[in-house]
């Protein structure tokens, strides 16, 4: 069961059984995924949002929970998103971790 968790946040950023984090998975309808790792406070989606719009990529769908302190966003898109957006993100104040994923 663990090793299956575990892959499952690997290769499509699924969190289950988390002791800090909220359950959250997101069926992956696009062949780009952003995953998001941020503190619990107001506007952080929206900032995400803005940052992905003004790099003219479409959330095709999104999907945001959160656990005390911490938040987890799942985002899908059909455009690859690239390492400046990724950067950009991160530096975004109370995001703590960003990553991306091919299928």
């Amino acid at each position: 069961m663990a090793v299956k968790q575990i892959m499952d946040y690997l290769e499509a950023g699924a969190i289950r059984n988390s002791v800090n984090f909220p359950r959250c998975k997101l069926d992956q309808r696009a062949p780009n995924r952003l995953l998001v790792i941020n503190k619990n406070i107001p506007n952080m989606v929206g900032q995400i949002t803005t940052l992905l719009a003004g790099a003219n990529l479409n959330i095709t769908d999104l999907i945001n929970h959160h656990r005390d302190e911490y938040a987890y966003n799942i985002i899908d898109t059909e455009q690859q998103i690239s390492s400046a957006v990724l950067e950009r993100i991160h530096k975004v104040e109370g995001i703590i971790r960003v990553r991306a994923i091919e299928k």
